[in-house]
């Protein structure tokens, strides 16, 4: 699972985890076996041959390394692997291993063939990375006795494990990292089917009545994302369960989808500021990334990660080289009248 920030102000639309009610929620509804696995087709049919493979010849699996953006189950995807391969799981995450000390601490209690799941491996620091090569290469782990010139390095053997890193971010991770994993998965966005299938699966296991449509409508602003779609469906079924004795009609999870400020494509008020900025107080744009974050009060950052992503995939932004441009589709949805950029140097 993706780290929270507590920092941040918490977003109904955010694929990052927030806290105990959403780590909760995945424990409860998170799929067991590859068959229980809604969506992701190839990641799904390419690990069942790996897994079958490393079983028949009694091996450890290969290491594998799963990226795409967060909400998408990478870490869901571990607990199926361990599953699948009965193996244990050790979860952890690069900014919580400090130093070389704590991995290696974490290897030694490593059992044959279990999995060591390390998720933002992007953030391990370059003296952890070190530790991970021989681990991941030779199942060794080198340790330092001594300082000075009197320090020798000793060798200590480690059972065949399986490292499976996850990441946000594959273009922050080093070379040689991304080269000793035997395997490489992209999770992308869900298709509106998946995440009906995915919404009506919770609304089964948590024993709650539901109308087909109402599926559809919660689906729909899940942004493609299964922890997103869950979250709003859980509020859907609070705002049913205080308004209409639980069951869950098209009308009412409208109702409460608008109470929470989701329109029907899954856009909060963030998106919307974002977007309105920039035809409102910029004509459509180009506008520089900086000064939109200026403009709302919000970290360029933010922007950046968190709101542009969903709207470039929806064709709401264009990014061009003199900064960020509203579509016609953008003017839209928000009910605006649509005019073209301004060109340079006209009028």
């Amino acid at each position: 699972m993706a780290a929270y920030n507590q920092d941040a102000p918490a977003r109904l639309v955010s694929g990052d985890a927030q806290p105990a009610d959403d780590i909760a929620l995945d424990r409860a509804l998170r799929p067991r076996t590859l068959d229980d696995l809604i969506g992701q087709d190839k990641v799904r049919d390419n690990l069942r041959i790996l897994i079958q493979a490393a079983r028949a010849r009694g091996e450890a699996l290969d290491h594998i390394l799963i990226y795409g953006p967060p909400g998408l189950g990478k870490t869901t995807l571990s607990h199926v692997i361990a599953h699948e391969m009965g193996a244990n799981l050790r979860v952890t995450s690069g900014p919580a291993i400090e130093r070389a000390g704590d991995l290696a601490a974490i290897l030694t209690n490593l059992r044959k063939n279990d999995l060591l799941f390390i998720d933002e491996i992007h953030r391990l620091n370059r003296a952890v990375e070190e530790i991970l090569y021989p681990a991941m290469e030779d199942y060794a782990l080198d340790i330092v006795i001594g300082k000075g010139p009197g320090a020798r390095s000793v060798r200590l053997k480690l059972p065949p494990i399986t490292i499976v890193g996850a990441t946000t971010r594959l273009a922050l991770m080093t070379a040689p990292l991304r080269a000793r994993f035997g395997a490489t998965f992209r999770v992308d966005f869900y298709s509106l089917e998946a995440m009906e299938q995915i919404v009506a699966r919770a609304a089964r296991l948590m024993n709650t009545s539901i109308d087909p449509p109402a599926i559809s409508e919660i689906a729909r602003r899940a942004r493609g994302t299964p922890r997103v779609g869950l979250r709003l469906f859980k509020r859907v079924r609070d705002y049913a369960q205080v308004k209409a004795n639980g069951h869950i009609s098209p009308a009412l999870a409208v109702e409460a989808l608008q109470l929470m400020e989701v329109d029907a494509l899954g856009l909060d008020d963030l998106d919307r500021r974002v977007l309105r900025t920039i035809i409102e107080k910029f004509a459509g744009g180009p506008v520089g990334l900086e000064t939109i974050a200026a403009s709302i009060s919000e970290e360029g950052d933010t922007i950046m990660d968190v709101v542009e992503p969903y709207l470039l995939q929806l064709g709401f932004l264009d990014r061009t080289p003199r900064g960020r441009v509203a579509t016609q589709r953008a003017y839209e949805h928000l009910g605006l009248p649509y005019e073209p950029p301004r060109q340079p140097g006209l009028l």
